[in-house]
This record gives C-alpha cells, structure tokens and sequence, in this order.
C-alpha cells in the first residue's frame, strides 16, 4: 500500500479583487463541480474559503516576549491567499493535476505544496 502525502493546493487573487463582480455563475459553478470531482476522489481533506484580506489581523512576538497585533496581512504582497484546499494524494504529480484543476475552475494562479511527514 503506497503512503498518501498531504498538500495544500492555495488559490491566490490579487489585491480589490471581487468576488461578486469577478466570479459569475459559471466560475462558480465550476469550483462547486471540482470540490464534488475532489471528495468522490477521496483526496479532499478540507477545503476553506477566507474572508477578505482586509479583514486579518497579524499577531507578532516581539523581542521582550510580548505581542503585537495589526490589522491587515503580515507580508505587504500584490496578491493574497483567497482559499486553499488540503489533499491526499499519491504523489506530487497527482497533487500538481489537481492544483491544474483548480487553476482553470477558479480562474487564478494556484501553489501546490507538500506537507512535512
């Protein structure tokens, strides 16, 4: 029996990016049809959805042992993680098809990436 590796498949949207007016029917649609084609698979783990960038708050330890909280993301980018899926498969080419997949149904770039163990 082959061992199954963990990856996470991350969905990442640029910055006033909208879901309402960017992702119609279709798009959703097809995301719907990858999330049903990824559990009769049995690969999908967990898939999640974040809110909007906007909303995050970063929490950082500081030299003295103590916490800093801000608002927004910790690292200044262009583009943000939007959503993310954790998948079992075989190996990594498997995991990169299905990161091909969810490239095409949400429109955007993905990172395909192991997990440790």
């Amino acid at each position: 029996m082959i061992k199954k590796q963990q990856y996470w498949v991350s969905v990442y949207r640029p910055h006033g990016f909208d879901h309402s007016a960017s992702l119609d029917a279709t798009a959703r649609h097809n995301i719907d049809k990858l999330n049903d084609e990824m559990v009769a698979a049995g690969v999908r783990v967990f898939v999640g959805g974040l809110r909007p960038v906007s909303e995050a708050k970063s929490v950082m330890l500081t030299d003295d042992g103590t916490f800093n909280v801000a608002d927004g993301e910790y690292l200044k980018a262009d583009t943000y993680v939007d959503g993310f899926w954790i998948l079992n498969c075989q190996d990594i080419e498997e995991a990169l098809e299905w990161g091909r997949k969810a490239a095409a149904a949400c429109r955007a770039a993905v990172e395909v990436r192991p997990f440790y163990g």
